[in-house]
Formats: C-alpha cells, structure tokens, sequence
C-alpha cells in the first residue's frame, strides 16, 4: 500500500471522506492536506508532515484500541430489536454481563458464538465474546454491566422508538402553522424587540385569527451574558440554555416588589425601549439588553424565600451540572470582560453572580412555559415549536464547557453550491463523533431535554448533520473541507426519544446536498422533512413539483428564513441583493432570466392546481411574462399558498413576513454583519412601516394569507 492508501484507510476508519459528491453531481477528491488537519481535529496522533510509517502506526494503535476496549462507547437500538455487542477481557478469564436498566431493574444477556481470534496488545492477549441484548427492553437509558475478575467496566445502552408516535395524528389531520423570527415581531409594549410575552400574545392572535396550531419560532438559545451580543441566532453561546434577552420584565413576579422610586425609573427606560417598536430601523440588541440586565439585578437582590424559592431550587436541581457550568462561564465572563475594565470598582463574588445568571434561565423557563401554556390555551395543538441551531459560536459557553466532546480545530459549513457559489463557514466546532459516543450521547440527550420541555415540536436546523458534518479546517476556506461522518442511528435516536418522551413532533431540515437513503431513514423514524416550494422539482416529469407529488411526512411552506420574503422573491430581491453585496459569482442578467423562468413555472403549477381560481390569475399562461406582468403580488402570494396548503404533507407552514407583505432579507447566508443587517430586521409591510401584533388581524393581506393557508 501506497502512502495515499494508507491515509485513506485512516480516514476511513475515522469515517473522514476521502472524495464526496459535490451539488453539480461531480465527483470531488479531498486533499491531502484537507485529510491531514481533519484527522487531527479529530485528536488523531499526527504531526504536521507525518511519513507513512506515522500514518500507518494511528492506524494499527485505532485497531490495538479497538480489539482491547472492555464494552463498546455506546449501544444503540431500537424498541424491539436484538442486536449483538462484543465485549473484550484477557484471554481466558470470565466476561460476566448484565444489564441495569433506567428503572432500577436487572436484565440478564444471551452470549452468541464468536470465534475471533486473540489480539496481542502490549503484551496482553485480549479475547473477543458476543452478547445479544433481550428484544423487550423498554425505551430508556439504561447501562451495560461487564466483570471480569478484578476488572469492571459500564457502558450506556440507548433503546430508541422505532417511529415517533406524535407523527401519525398529523398524517390523518394535517395541520398549519405559522414561522417567525419572535425578536423581529413586536408588540406596543415591548422594549424594542419581540419577547416570550409577544410570543404567547402572537400564538393567540394566530390561533384565533388563522386557525395556527403552531408556532414555529427562532432558535432561542442564548448569547453573550453581557453586551455585546451575537446577532444571530444560529450562532448561539449555548443550544441548551436560554436568551435572557427576550424576557419581559413586566411579567416577572419580583416586579411588584420594587420600590416607588426605582420602579419609576425602569418605566421610564421601558417608554425609550417602547418607541422604538413603531420604526423600521433595524434591532439594536446590545441597549435593550443593557437596559433589561440592569432592572434584573435590581429584582435579584429582591428575592425572597418560600415557594418561588423553591421553584428555583427545583429548577437548579433538575438541570443539574450543566446549568452550573453554564452560569459559572456566564459569571467568569461577565467579570472579564466588564469588572476587570472597571479600576476602583469592586467586582461581584463569582459565586454570586453564577447564581444570577442560574435565576435567569430559571426566569426564562417560567415564561417559555407560559408562552406555550398559552398557545394551548388558544388552541394550537402543538404550540411552539423549537429550533434548534446546527451548532454554537466558537468562543461561547458550550464550545468551553463540551469541549472535552468537541472537534474546536474545525468548522462546521457547507461546500459550495448553486446559491453560495464560494460555500459557507459557519465558524462552529462540531461534535467529535467518537468522544461523544464515550459520553454515552449524554451532552446530546441533555440540551434535547431542555429544549424540548416547553415545546410541542422541534426543528432541527440542517438535520442532515446527524448523518454528516462539512468539516473545514480551521481559519481556511469553505472549498478546503470535507464531510465526516457521524452515527446517524444514534443522533437520531436520542432525538426521537427525547421527542418521544416530551410528546413532540419532529422536523428536520433535509434541504441541501445529501444521499437519498437519508430521507428515507428519517421517515421510518417519524421525523418529517422540509420541502420549500421553490426549490421541489417533480419526480415525474420536468419542472417544478407538482401538488399532489409533495411528501406526506414534511413541513412544507412556500418560504424560509434564508430567503427574503415570498413578495420580495417574486421581485428578484434573492438576485439583487447578492449582487449588491458583492456575493454572487454569476451573471445578474443570467441569474435572473432562469429565475424567471423558473418561477413561471412554479405559478403555472399553482393555476394547474387550480389554487387562482376565482381570481383574474385563473387562465394566465406565466411562461415568458416579466416579473410586474404577472399580476398583483398578494394575489400571487395567495394562489401559492392555497398550493402549499393543499398538498398532501402532514404540517404546512406560513412565514408570518409574507402575511404582511415584508420584502427585506432577514438573513443573506454567506454574509456577515458589515455586509448585510443580518438577523436584524423587524417585521414591516410591504411600503416598510413596522407591524405590531396588535395590528395584524386589522391588517387585510394578513387576513387573505391567513384564509389562504388553511388546511383543505
């Protein structure tokens, strides 16, 4: 074998693609250079130019690891299986193995035949045996028991439900629901962004009005503890824990307590705040949550004892370490960054200050739950539904605290395609697949549990990351990476439990370059895709998807947060603004003579499905026609989402932007905040004035698109 063979075989073994399909069909071969720093990144014993003796040593120290580990990392099945698992001891002594499972109880094990040979490792040959877990175990987590004489080893055995079983209610009476991005959607009193007050308010305005029976909102992971803070939500400090930013001080018990004098003044900074709901100047994140940090000190020093106590204590006590570690970085933070600037002023005790930042995630919990409380209450049968970002900014509390479960020398991102012709580099670390297989899922099924506890469904961003990662070197262009691959039954049955065991529903994010099997695999799970009608092409003859070819298992809608908005689309404005930025790579003209086309179209099969009917669109031949020949907007907005929600899919989705008529991007992929305002616009019509929530059932565009996006 070749220096190249054995690179390859070592990247293999560390499930590191060596060549992958790239989104115009060819076949792309990694570099060798691309391979070497991955490997590492992934805490594979290489230097910088390592000859082929080095690379062939990692290689058989891997295997020498492998045949000498007593239990595998992690076991993996689903409810009714029996699969096999090895376990390894000195040849010739005992393997004695049980089973303890989540509630206390023992299980006993059957041992298979296995006739593998001895391996010789250090000088101590270690023997290879097979046991077969029982096909009745019950969904859990539960621990495998190895002795072997004096030698005892444990290792976590995951049962995972064949098929979430909150999908199926949805595939008999599918459902619609409404997207938005909840710290762009204000109310007249919140303090210049969108907060869980809003959140509930706009889950009751949109169950009464448009017949929701769900909200699907913005990552609401937090951010920096103090200003400044990241912008975007899919570049959190923490997926787990929450965004004290979008609380709202009025709602808070401790409220009542204030003093006459200092109540004035926090009233009179909320009337600042609350001028700013009716402009459409772009959100300022870092005064609106100076403002609410300084009123929250303030009501942290009022706490008293007694049951609110408790319910703190509880709360501390449910989340256990991870909340600790997450407050304690919050503290350490806050105190470098803003005490240690400070030169006569006396700092906080750390230990107090930790216990601050615990209080408000305990805040943010109350109020999360009483925004689903009362979504419920209106009647959404689902709520809110999470997101969940891909991963964390590389400088925050998880990328510190997960470490030990992290691959930090690489970034998450996204090969080049046709939209982001110079790829994406999210700059997040990703999961070390193998470190966290030895965690036993555990960091995964912790933030699942959390997120999940106040929310009746779940999107997971780019869900093809349970399958694969675009890994990128470091500091290096996204076109230098390449994709490792990750245990797919795993991710996603730790996913499907937890949503199992929270009652929710499952979405993920499957758009993008990936292997048809992958769908296929998420549908036997229960978790359903994502189709955006502009980017579905019909499996049976040319062009776009027809209405009746539209998965059963997905949430389908007509838009999504990476696009602006349906009647900004229609304009082109996904062209425009790349060419304004300087980020498209082809020719505007071209760019906009296929869009064209292409959505002449997607409108044709909008009238074929006969969804303008009843309008002057009925009998309109789209084909050839310029972008302001097609007819009135709303109109147009109308008859697609008369489409999407005809379609066979279980859930439909509505994007709240378009039910007002909003044109501006929230977000241009592949841009940073010195290029484009990202994450920062509030919701406005179409001329640009701001949109309340107060003002959304009076609002006549509202209205249509809401009747329009009922279930028929």
């Amino acid at each position: 074998m070749t220096y190249q063979d054995v690179l390859r075989e070592l990247a293999d073994a560390h499930g590191v693609a060596t060549s992958y399909v790239a989104s115009d069909g060819k076949e792309k071969t990694v570099a060798e250079d691309t391979l070497l720093k991955i490997l590492r990144a992934l805490d594979v014993p290489l230097g910088d130019a390592p000859d082929e003796a080095e690379v062939r040593a990692a290689l058989t120290a891997l295997h020498e690891a492998e045949a000498s580990r007593p239990l595998p990392p992690t076991v993996v099945a689903v409810e009714g299986a029996r699969p096999t698992f090895d376990v390894h001891v000195h040849h010739g002594d005992p393997a004695d193995v049980h089973l303890l499972l989540e509630d206390g109880s023992r299980r006993e094990v059957t041992q298979e035949d296995n006739w593998t040979t001895p391996v010789e490792v250090d000088g101590i040959s270690w023997g290879e045996a097979t046991f077969r877990i029982p096909g009745d175990l019950p969904q859990g987590w539960h621990t495998i028991v190895l002795q072997s004489n004096d030698r005892h080893a444990e290792a976590t055995l995951i049962i995972t439900p064949a098929r979430l079983s909150t999908t199926d209610k949805y595939l008999a009476e599918p459902a619609a629901g409404v997207m938005a991005q909840i710290y762009s959607v204000r109310s007249e009193d919140s303090w210049g962004i969108g907060d869980f007050h809003d959140m509930g308010l706009l889950a009751e305005t949109l169950a009464r009005e448009a017949g929701a029976d769900y909200l699907l909102v913005n990552p609401m992971h937090a951010a920096e503890p103090v200003p400044p803070v990241e912008d975007s939500p899919y570049l959190p400090t923490t997926r787990r824990f929450i965004n004290p930013i979008y609380l709202r001080i009025e709602d808070l018990p401790e409220y009542d307590l204030l003093d006459a004098s200092v109540r004035e003044d926090v009233e009179e900074l909320a009337s600042e705040l609350r001028e700013l709901n009716r402009t459409p100047d772009f959100l300022e994140r870092n005064p609106v949550y100076d403002g609410k940090l300084q009123v929250l000190h303030e009501l942290f020093n009022l706490r008293g004892s007694g049951k609110r106590e408790d319910a703190f204590r509880a709360y501390k006590d449910r989340e256990g370490q991870g909340l600790q570690d997450f407050a304690d970085w919050c503290a350490r933070r806050e105190l470098d960054q803003v005490h240690a600037q400070r030169a006569h002023a006396v700092s906080p005790d750390l230990d107090e200050l930790a216990e601050f930042y615990m209080w408000l995630q305990f805040l943010c919990d109350e109020q999360l739950a009483a925004a689903q409380q009362r979504a419920r209450d209106a009647g959404m049968s689902i709520g809110i539904m999470a997101d969940l970002a891909v991963g964390v900014h590389p400088g925050g509390a998880d990328a510190h605290n997960l470490a030990p479960w992290l691959a930090p020398d690489a970034s998450v991102g996204a090969p080049p395609d046709g939209y982001n012709q110079q790829g994406q580099d999210w700059s997040q670390p990703p999961w070390n697949p193998r470190k966290l297989a030895e965690a036993g899922y555990r960091p995964w099924r912790d933030l699942l549990a959390t997120v999940l506890r106040h929310s009746g469904g779940i999107r997971v961003d780019h869900i093809l990351g349970l399958f694969r990662l675009y890994f990128i070197p470091r500091m290096q262009s996204p076109t230098t990476g390449t994709y490792v691959n990750f245990d797919h039954e795993a991710l996603v049955g730790v996913l499907a439990l937890e949503a199992e065991r929270a009652g929710a529903v499952v979405i993920g994010e499957d758009l993008g370059t990936f292997e048809p099997w992958v769908q296929d695999v998420l549908a036997e799970r229960g978790v359903m895709g994502t189709s955006v009608l502009w980017f579905e092409s019909s499996p049976s003859v040319e062009g776009p998807r027809k209405q009746e070819e539209y998965r059963k298992l997905a949430l389908s809608s007509v838009t999504t947060h990476d696009l602006p908005p349906t009647a900004g689309y229609l304009a082109g404005e996904h062209i425009d603004l790349r060419e304004r930025l300087g980020v498209l790579t082809t020719d505007p003209e071209e760019e906009h003579r296929g869009d064209r086309a292409w959505q002449a179209q997607i409108l044709n099969r909008v009238r074929e499905a006969g969804e303008f009917s009843g309008t002057g669109l009925a009998e309109r031949d789209f084909e050839g026609l310029a972008r302001d020949e097609r007819g009135p907007v709303g109109e147009l907005m109308a008859g697609m989402h008369r489409f999407i929600s005809g379609t066979p899919s279980a859930l439909s989705c509505t994007a709240l932007v378009d039910m007002v008529g909003d044109v501006r991007a929230q977000n241009q992929p592949g841009t940073n905040n010195e290029q484009y305002p990202n994450w920062c616009v509030p919701l406005c019509d179409g001329s640009g004035e701001p949109v309340l929530i107060e003002d959304l059932a009076g609002n006549e565009l509202f209205r249509k698109i809401a009747e329009a996006s009922r279930r028929h």
